[in-house]
C-alpha cells in the first residue's frame, strides 16, 4: 500500500523537520561514534512515531502546538533508533532499511554504545523544547513520559527473548509482550502530542488509547511481514522471526488450531538456526494452512478502526491532521514494508 495522500504531506514535512533538528543536535566527537548512531537514521524509515507525535499537537492545537512538538518527536525518532540498534545486535540482524545493520558496519562494541548515545540524545532533545517555546512544567512531562516507555520498551525485550526458548506462552502473553516492546512507545508519542496542545487528561487519555492500538497493529502487522514480506520491501530477511523461534501470534495460532501432528511438525521447524529455507517455507504453509494469517490481520484492522474511531470524541482543532492520524491507523496494518 502506498502512502495516504493527507499523511503523505505530513510525513514529508515533518521528517524534514525531525531530521533537520537531528542533524542540528546530534553532533560530538569522537565522529565515528556519531556516525555510528546517525548510521540508520541516514538509512531513512517512516518517521511515523514522531509524525504521530506532531500530528497529534496539531489536531488539538493547531500549529503553534505543532512546532513546539519538533524537539519531542526528534526524542521519539532518537529513542526509536536507539532501540534498533540494540535489537539488531540481540537478533544478530545484518540489514535494516535496506542497508547493513549498524553493527554489522561499525562492529558491535561501537553499536552499542552508538546506541548509548541516542538514548541520552533522545532525553537532552525534550530539554531543548524549551526553546521552542514549550513550558518548563509541560517539558518536565514529557521527560517522564519517554523514561516511562524507556522501561517499558526494556520489559518488552527481555520477555521477547525470553519467549524464544520456551513454549508456555500464550496469545495473551504475545500481546502484553508487544504492548511493552511497541505499543508503549506509540503510545507515549501520542501523548506527548496531546500534552503539548493541552493539558486536559482525558484528552492526553484519549490519545494513549490510540497509542497503544495503533503500536500493537502495527506490530502485528511486523510479525506478519517477517513470514509473508517480501523482502525487497521490507528491507529486513524474511523467516528470520521463524529462525529464531519468536512466539508471534502467527505460531501461537497455528499451534493452537492445527491438528496435533501438524503443530508438533511446526515446533520442530522452528526455533533452530540450521534449519534451511524448503524448511521455514514448509513452516510458513503450515501457519498459512491454519487461517493464522488472517486471523491475525483481522485482528490488526479491529484495532487500526478503534483507534481511528477515538479521534471523533476529541474536540480536533485542525482537520487536516486529524484525517492524517486515521489514515495513519489504517496504514499501519496494510503497509508492505
Amino acid at each position: 500500500m502506498s502512502l495516504p495522500p493527507t499523511l503523505s504531506k505530513f510525513l514529508s514535512r515533518y521528517a524534514m523537520a525531525v531530521d533537520s533538528f537531528m542533524r542540528d543536535h546530534v553532533r560530538g566527537m569522537p565522529e565515528t561514534l556519531y556516525k555510528a548512531g546517525m548510521h540508520l537514521v541516514r538509512a531513512g524509515g517512516k518517521r511515523l512515531r514522531p509524525a504521530i507525535v506532531m500530528l497529534f499537537a496539531r489536531a488539538l492545537g493547531g500549529v503553534e502546538a505543532e512546532y513546539q512538538a519538533i524537539p519531542l518527536a526528534a526524542a521519539v525518532e532518537l529513542f526509536h533508533n536507539f532501540t534498533l540498534i540494540h535489537d539488531d545486535i540481540i537478533d544478530r540482524d545484518e540489514y535494516r532499511r535496506g542497508v547493513p545493520t549498524t553493527h554489522v558496519v561499525y562492529g558491535e562494541p561501537m553499536a552499542i554504545v552508538a546506541g548509548d548515545l541516542l538514548h541520552a540524545e533522545a532525553f537532552r532533545a525534550i530539554y531543548r523544547a524549551l526553546d521552542y517555546g514549550l513550558e518548563a512544567d509541560v517539558a518536565a512531562r514529557a521527560l517522564e513520559l519517554l523514561a516511562w516507555a524507556a522501561k517499558r520498551v526494556s520489559e518488552g525485550q527481555a520477555l521477547d527473548m525470553m519467549f524464544e526458548s520456551t513454549w508456555d506462552v500464550t496469545a495473551r502473553d504475545y500481546l502484553d509482550m508487544i504492548y511493552l516492546k511497541t505499543g508503549a512507545l506509540i503510545e507515549a508519542s501520542a501523548a506527548m502530542g496531546a500534552l503539548v496542545a493541552s493539558g486536559d487528561e482525558s484528552y492526553i487519555e484519549a490519545a494513549r488509547q490510540y497509542g497503544r492500538l495503533v503500536g500493537v497493529a502495527f506490530q502485528i502487522r511486523d510479525d506478519y511481514l517477517g513470514v509473508y514480506g517480501d523482502p525487497s520491501k521490507t528491507g529486513k530477511p524474511v523467516y528470520s522471526d521463524l529462525r529464531r523461534g519468536k512466539k508471534t501470534i502467527l505460531v501461537l495460532y497455528a499451534l493452537e488450531h492445527l491438528p496435533s501432528e501438524k503443530a508438533e511438525r511446526l515446533k520442530s521447524l522452528i526455533g533452530r538456526e540450521g534449519a534451511s529455507e524448503e524448511e521455514l517455507e514448509e513452516a510458513a504453509a503450515l501457519i498459512r494452512e491454519s487461517g493464522a494469517p488472517k486471523y491475525a490481520m483481522d485482528l490488526a484492522m479491529e484495532m487500526a478502526r478503534n483507534a481511528a474511531s477515538i479521534l471523533d470524541e476529541l474536540p480536533i482543532e485542525d482537520s487536516r491532521a486529524a484525517e492524517a492520524l486515521r489514515e495513519l491507523a489504517s496504514f499501519v496494518v496494510e503497509r508492505e514494508k
